[in-house]
């Protein structure tokens, strides 16, 4: 259990809220919670959008880290947040840096432990408030009850109707209400029409530049010092990549559309890390693993490593 879970406090919930947590947990426990129910699948089932308030806010690449920094400051003292993320490496790099950043978050992702997982789950939903980040498929099938905002930070992994399923389950406390704020590229607007065509309709909300200082240059210093975050960033910007290019979608969300240097932005980075992505096409030339690194950045690889991160 991390020490952003053992600290979160426990509060009293209803007889049936505390049911929802533990059948759930039991899901945690086996692992059933990445898996659909066969009841819930199929044509025809409508998307849940009762209780939810569904909104969007459309931000650029290299601001969605400093973005979500800001809204997770302002809310982490009164709010229960929950944020998805497309990768469990994503899940892990932002776990990190938040914490670092002394934004207490917990997180769930398939691979943990099942005995982590249980526990993290048991104090998120027993908390007055606190930051839980979860991977898209982790996040299935879990009831968390008193849920306020609900942040879909990197793109959804369903059709639209799956997609405000999973998280209408997400949030179904006896509170009434769960704010859901999905999180979209400029050029990723095409997916409110689909949404639109499932009969599903969310608010635009407009976030104030004013209200999100611009700490990027001293985001990118802590990652480019400290090799712990640094080796995290790398992976969590790889798996993010990989899983925009397997989007069932890729009318929507094309991978070649995305600016490298501001995808590596939001990660932290000033330029793409040299890692293997595995991509080909014009806009994944770069990205590659690079063998001849200029005596430059081998002599910065060997000041900042394990030894002295």
């Amino acid at each position: 259990m991390s020490p952003a879970a053992a600290s979160m406090g426990s509060a009293e919930r209803s007889t049936e809220s505390e049911q929802t947590v533990y059948d759930t947990a039991a899901a945690v426990e086996t692992g059933q919670e990445m898996q659909e129910p066969a009841s819930q699948t199929g044509v025809g089932r409508q998307a849940n959008t009762e209780g939810l308030q569904l909104g969007y806010s459309v931000v650029p690449s290299e601001k969605r880290f400093l973005v979500l920094h800001a809204f997770l400051k302002r809310k982490q003292s009164s709010k229960k947040v929950m944020v998805l993320f497309s990768s469990r490496s994503s899940v892990k790099f932002h776990a990190q840096l938040l914490n670092f950043l002394q934004i207490e978050c917990a997180d769930i992702h398939e691979k943990q432990e099942q005995r982590d997982r249980t526990a993290t789950f048991f104090a998120f939903c027993t908390a007055e408030k606190g930051i839980l980040l979860c991977t898209n498929v982790a996040a299935r099938g879990l009831d968390l009850p008193h849920v306020d905002y609900i942040v879909q930070y990197d793109p959804p992994a369903d059709e639209p109707e799956d997609y405000i399923h999973h998280v209408g389950r997400t949030a179904p406390g006896d509170k009434g209400k769960a704010t859901v704020l999905l999180f979209l590229l400029p050029q990723e607007l095409e997916f409110l029409i689909s949404l639109r065509a499932a009969n599903i309709h969310l608010t635009e909300h407009q976030f104030n530049n004013k209200n999100v200082p611009n700490l990027q240059a001293h985001f990118e210093k802590i990652i480019g010092e400290n090799y712990f975050l640094h080796q995290s960033a790398q992976q969590a910007y790889r798996s993010y990549i990989l899983a925009y290019n397997s989007h069932a979608m890729k009318d929507i969300f094309k991978v070649h559309s995305l600016s490298l240097k501001d995808v590596a932005a939001s990660f932290c980075f000033r330029n793409p890390p040299k890692v293997d992505i595995g991509l080909e096409g014009r806009a994944m030339k770069k990205v590659g693993y690079n063998r001849g690194l200029d005596s430059r950045e081998r002599r910065k690889r060997r000041r900042i490593n394990a030894a002295n991160p």
